[in-house]
């Protein structure tokens, strides 16, 4: 399988989530896709099933899927629940979503008994600043915030792990300077739907940023292992019938 471009961050995200993953030949819903880089992880995996509603993004995402997957194109409450997946992620999504409770909600119908919800946000309300602003969030969780939300639809055995320290926290200060300096004139609606192409690597830098991301891959997870990080990653599990 070809390695995809993916930020250093996003390398930083994978190394964090892929001891959450189920085991190999799961039925997947990956809810807001994007380019579908770490998506074509979970395609070679997995039964893999993409939505992402940006009509570029999308776009880029059945290119790099191909054979291996399905990506539909439609906004995510147009999804029909089918509770029919072993695992449903939503990589980076949830704080773009103003009514996020009811989100969540809508996002375990789609899961089996038995299934998994993975989550993962920028980690710490209190660090919004202009780069969220500049990408559409609406928000940042604390960690405690984020799985009382996944508790209240119902889900069990709710967990979560931080992870992006060193790394995340030089390039949050950089965007944080540059947006004040050059914020942007777009709506919010325009600025999330950007946002999956947003600052994303060229196919030829992908040795690039995997090789930077080596030495903040070690080092994150004693700084995880204390609370420290800049995102936040959280799984819970849909009870058994």
């Amino acid at each position: 399988m070809p390695t995809p471009p993916l930020t250093v961050t996003a390398w930083l995200r994978w190394d964090a989530l892929e001891p959450l993953l189920p085991p190999p030949g799961a039925r997947v819903l990956d809810i807001g896709a994007g380019t579908a880089a770490i998506g074509s992880f979970l395609a070679h995996r997995f039964d893999y099933v993409g939505i992402e509603p940006d009509p570029a993004s999308h776009a880029a995402a059945v290119e790099r899927i191909g054979s291996r997957g399905v990506v539909r194109n439609m906004p995510f409450e147009e999804l029909v629940p089918v509770g029919d997946f072993d695992l449903v992620c939503a990589l980076e999504v949830l704080e773009h979503i103003e009514d996020d409770r009811a989100a969540l909600a809508g996002w375990v119908r789609h899961l089996r008994p038995g299934g998994s919800l993975i989550v993962s946000v920028p980690q710490g309300r209190a660090r919004y600043s202009e780069g969220d602003a500049r990408v559409g969030h609406f928000r940042r969780y604390d960690p405690a915030e984020l799985e009382g939300k996944l508790r209240d639809t119902g889900l069990a055995d709710v967990s979560s792990v931080v992870y992006g320290s060193p790394w995340g926290n030089v390039q949050e200060a950089a965007r944080r300077v540059a947006f004040r300096l050059r914020p942007s004139e777009k709506s919010r609606e325009e600025r999330t739907a950007e946002s999956g192409r947003f600052l994303q690597p060229p196919t030829w830098g992908v040795r690039a940023t995997q090789a930077v991301s080596v030495p903040f891959r070690y080092a994150q997870r004693p700084l995880a292992a204390r609370g420290v990080g800049t995102g936040v990653i959280a799984r819970g599990s849909w009870p058994s019938e």
